[in-house]
C-alpha cells in the first residue's frame, strides 16, 4: 500500500548550505498494515521459523557454547556491513591476546559489538525495560574504542548526520536535525511500549527497526544498534529465550534491497513490502541457524565418539573438547584456565586431538603454539557464506 510520505521534510543549514532533512511520523502506519493472505502467510511462517529456533535448546546439549560462538559470528557480520574486515578468527585471537591479521582498531569494534549486545542483555536481565536510557547504554558500550570512541558514545547526536554522499548536500538521505531527535525517539519508545495500542511483536521489531534507521539518532553506530535492537526486542518480549536471531548476514547479503526498502517507506508508505522482506530474513536466518547447530551436534558427537576411544585419556581429552567448542582457537595456556587441567595433562591431550585429526596446530612453532578446532570454525563460517 502506497501511503504517501511517512514524515514531513525541514529545511536547515548545515555546512553552509541548506539541505531537506526528514522527520519520520509516529508508529504504528496510518492508514494500518494491509494484511494480504500472502504477507500473513509469510510472518506465520517466520513465527514458525522463530519457534524451531528457540527450540534449538532441546536439540544442543549445552546451548551457551552455540551460543557463545554463534554471538560472535554475528559480531563479525554486522560490522562487516560497516567496513570491518575482522574475521572470527581474528577476534578469537584477539581474545586470546594474540595478533590477528587485520588492524587491531576493526577487532576492537566487534569486541564491542559482542560486549554492547550482552550489556543490553543484562540490563533487561536486571529489569531495565527497553528504553532511550538502554539505547545509550548499549551505544556507549559499543562505541567504547575503536573508530568511534570519539563519536560521543552513549550520547544522541547533537549535530547533523547524513547517510551517503561527502557532504549533506549530495546526500542520499539526511535525518532528523539533531533538535528533533529526542521528541522522535521518545515516541519510538512508546511505541515500543504499546501506545497508543498494543503491536505484535514481530511487527513491531520491523517497524520499530525502520525508525530506528531513519532516526539515526548517534553520531555513529545506528546500524550495529538499530541491528541490535531486533534480537533485543525479540527477547525481552519472550520470542526468543536466547539471543540467538540475527539478520546482518540476510541483510548483507542483500544489502541493496535492503536500502532501497527503507527509503521506499520514507517515500511512498509502502510498509508491506518492507515486511515481506523482513520475514523473508526472519525465515531464512532462524533455518539456517537451526541446520548450523545440527551440524555442530554432528561433528562435535563425531568428535566425542572418537575422544571416547582414547581410554583413560578420554577424560581429560574430553574437557580439551568442551573448551575449544567455547573458543575453538586457544592456547595451551588459556585452556589450562579454563579447565583446570595440569599444563602437561592438557599438552598430552591436544597431541592426542591433534593424531585424531580434531585440533590442528597453526604455528609450527615447539613454544607459545596455538590449537584450532578447525572444523567447528568451518562450519561458523559456513553459516556466514564465508
Amino acid at each position: 500500500m502506497r501511503r504517501g510520505l511517512q514524515g514531513r521534510y525541514v529545511t536547515i543549514s548545515t555546512a553552509g548550505e541548506k539541505i531537506q532533512a526528514f522527520v519520520p511520523a509516529p508508529l504504528p502506519p496510518r492508514p494500518p498494515i494491509e494484511w494480504t493472505p500472502e504477507l500473513r502467510g509469510k510472518f506465520d511462517q517466520a513465527l514458525l521459523a522463530l519457534g524451531r529456533l528457540d527450540s534449538v535448546s532441546t536439540l544442543l546439549p549445552d546451548t551457551s557454547l552455540f551460543l557463545h560462538m554463534y554471538v560472535r559470528q554475528e559480531a563479525v557480520l554486522s560490522s562487516m556491513i560497516e567496513g570491518t574486515q575482522s574475521s572470527l578468527a581474528d577476534l578469537l585471537l584477539f581474545e586470546l591476546d594474540q595478533k590477528p591479521g587485520v588492524p587491531l582498531d576493526d577487532v576492537r569494534e566487534v569486541s564491542h559489538y559482542v560486549a554492547a549486545l550482552n550489556h543490553g542483555l543484562r540490563l533487561l536481565e536486571e529489569g531495565l525495560p527497553l528504553s532511550l536510557r538502554l539505547f545509550r547504554e548499549v551505544h556507549g558500550v559499543l562505541l567504547a574504542g575503536g573508530r568511534g570512541s570519539d563519536q560521543t558514545p552513549g550520547e544522541f547526536r547533537r549535530s547533523q548526520n547524513w547517510i551517503g554522499g561527502t557532504r549533506p548536500g549530495n546526500a542520499v538521505f539526511v535525518p532528523p536535525p539533531p533538535e528533533e531527535v529526542p521528541a522522535c525517539m521518545s515516541r519510538l519508545e512508546l511505541f515500543l511500549h504499546d501506545q497508543p495500542g498494543p503491536t505484535p511483536v514481530l511487527l513491531k521489531a520491523a517497524l520499530a527497526h525502520v525508525q530506528f534507521e531513519t532516526i539515526h539518532p548517534f553520531l555513529d553506530g545506528n546500524g550495529r544498534l538499530g541491528r541490535l535492537l531486533i534480537v533485543l526486542l525479540l527477547c525481552d518480549q519472550g520470542v526468543l529465550q536466547t539471543p540467538i536471531l540475527y539478520l546482518s548476514l540476510y541483510f548483507k547479503t542483500h544489502r541493496q534491497r535492503y536500502y532501497e526498502l527503507l527509503s521506499h517507506v520514507r517515500t511512498t508508505g509502502d510498509w508491506e513490502a518492507w515486511l515481506d522482506f523482513f520475514a523473508e530474513a526472519v525465515i531464512v536466518t532462524a533455518t539456517q541457524a537451526v541446520e548450523t547447530a545440527q551440524k555442530l551436534l554432528d561433528q562435535s558427537n563425531q568428535d566425542r565418539d572418537k575422544i571416547n576411544r582414547l581410554g583413560r585419556a578420554a577424560a581429560s581429552a574430553l574437557r580439551i573438547h568442551r573448551a575449544l567448542m567455547e573458543h575453538p582457537i586457544a592456547t595451551s595456556g588459556s585452556l589450562v584456565e579454563k579447565t583446570g587441567i595440569t599444563p602437561a595433562t592438557v599438552n598430552n591431550a591436544l597431541d592426542r586431538l591433534g593424531q585424531l585429526g580434531i585440533v590442528e596446530e597453526l604455528t609450527g612453532q615447539k613454544r607459545n603454539r596455538l590449537f584450532c578446532y578447525t572444523k567447528y570454525i568451518e562450519i561458523m563460517n559456513e553459516l556466514a557464506g564465508l
